[in-house]
């Protein structure tokens, strides 16, 4: 007879441990203390095994058949269930994912908790969905590799790179705590499997200077329209020739955007640049002053051109800052000030137009994150507008994207 729901609830315990047959050698065993555990009775290569499949009611009866179920067709192939369940445990407690979890556990200790969070999404993002449930042991760097190129070819290239040396940090964890005896990320250099990406280094003042720079730009005596220019520059951060070449048509000033085309962009993917509140007040100005051109900026000598390329660099040059700062310095102190301050390295990348993107995601990743890199616009013109009155670096106020 098979049991039924009633009559389990109806089992008392007696003296003595006894067992309530359900039949096909699974039965619940009922201990004197009123404890009732499912287990089944089965045969292989001639020996008796004994499995057990939980504790009721935490198993009710549908779960307890269920597992009886599954492990007997387990059996009619030949393989013992219960060295079956024994084996998965080993692999799942031996994964990458759970050293992944203690290593982090372990590491984040003294960490800020943006920087922690930060890495964790990047694991569970990037390097779980392929090694995660693979035996930390049995992991070979071919499939290192294809996890490295697999993120460089979505345009991630630097999130290539640290997700190759956290993997490495796993490792090394699981090496010092015995659960592995080699780090395949030893064996790989990210220029082994990189595009090596060329490097140029601009000039640019230390944050520390940047006060005294921002005041001296406030009164610089060149013309209104260089001025604005620079403060433009500082504002977005853009490429000197994505500046310099801008048409009023680009700007959506209902939206507060700067919608840059393709055509113009160094990577050849449109660009949104959120505009802050102080943004918009030096555009409004500098409407006033060339609105009724074409450019934001015409040329002095043939107007309906944009100024030169290197209007900026003179105009920094007779600052005073030859060889210490060019407009594409602001990119670059940007970007230090806002990683230092804790915000996300996606939507500065982002915003920065660094990452490459193939043809077919650049109409989605343009706009990608725009929310948290408006908010981080907006907090990096009031960090601007903040340094400059106060006369010294002051830290960014806003929420970190």
């Amino acid at each position: 007879m098979k049991l039924t729901d009633i009559q389990i609830k109806r089992i008392k315990p007696n003296a003595k441990p006894y067992k309530v047959s359900d039949g096909g050698g699974l039965f619940l065993w009922v201990t004197p203390s009123g404890g009732r555990i499912w287990r089944w009775t089965y045969r292989h290569e001639g020996s008796a095994k004994l499995m057990t499949l939980g504790k009721y009611p935490d198993v009710p009866l549908v779960l307890a058949r269920e597992r009886h179920a599954e492990a007997r067709k387990l059996l009619a192939t030949g393989v013992d269930p219960m060295a079956e369940r024994k084996a998965v445990k080993a692999a799942s407690e031996n994964s990458f994912q759970s050293m992944a979890h203690l290593w982090l556990e372990h590491w984040q200790d003294g960490k800020s908790p943006r920087h922690v969070a930060y890495v964790k999404r990047r694991m569970e993002a990037d390097i779980l969905p392929c090694l995660g449930a693979r035996p930390i042991d049995a992991i070979e760097a071919p499939e290192l590799v294809g996890m490295t190129k697999a993120i460089e070819q979505r345009g991630a290239r630097d999130i290539a790179k640290r997700a190759l040396e956290t993997t490495g940090q796993v490792f090394r964890y699981a090496i010092a705590h015995g659960y592995s005896r080699r780090n395949p990320a030893s064996e790989i250099r990210p220029s082994d499997i990189l595009k090596s990406m060329r490097k140029v280094n601009y000039a640019r003042v230390d944050a520390r200077e940047l006060p005294v720079l921002l005041r001296t730009m406030e009164v610089y005596q060149g013309t209104h329209v260089t001025r604005l220019a620079l403060k433009l520059m500082a504002l977005t951060f853009v490429r000197t020739s994505e500046l310099i070449r801008a048409k009023w048509a680009e700007f959506d000033f209902d939206a507060a955007r700067w919608n840059i085309p393709a055509e113009r962009m160094k990577m050849r993917t449109p660009h949104i640049v959120p505009l802050a509140k102080q943004t918009l007040e030096v555009l409004d100005t500098l409407r006033t002053l060339t609105g009724e051109s074409e450019w934001l900026f015409p040329g002095d000598r043939n107007a309906k051109k944009p100024m030169s390329n290197n209007t900026i660099l003179k105009a920094l040059e007779r600052m005073g800052y030859k060889g210490r700062m060019t407009g594409h310095g602001f990119r670059g102190l940007a970007s230090t000030i806002l990683h230092e301050q804790g915000y996300n390295h996606d939507h500065i990348e982002l915003q920065l137009a660094h990452a490459p993107r193939n043809a077919v995601s650049a109409a989605y990743n343009h706009a990608l994150y725009l929310e948290p890199r408006a908010n981080m616009m907006q907090d990096w013109a009031d960090f601007l507008e903040r340094t400059q009155r106060g006369g010294k670096v002051l830290p960014i106020l806003g929420t970190a994207a």
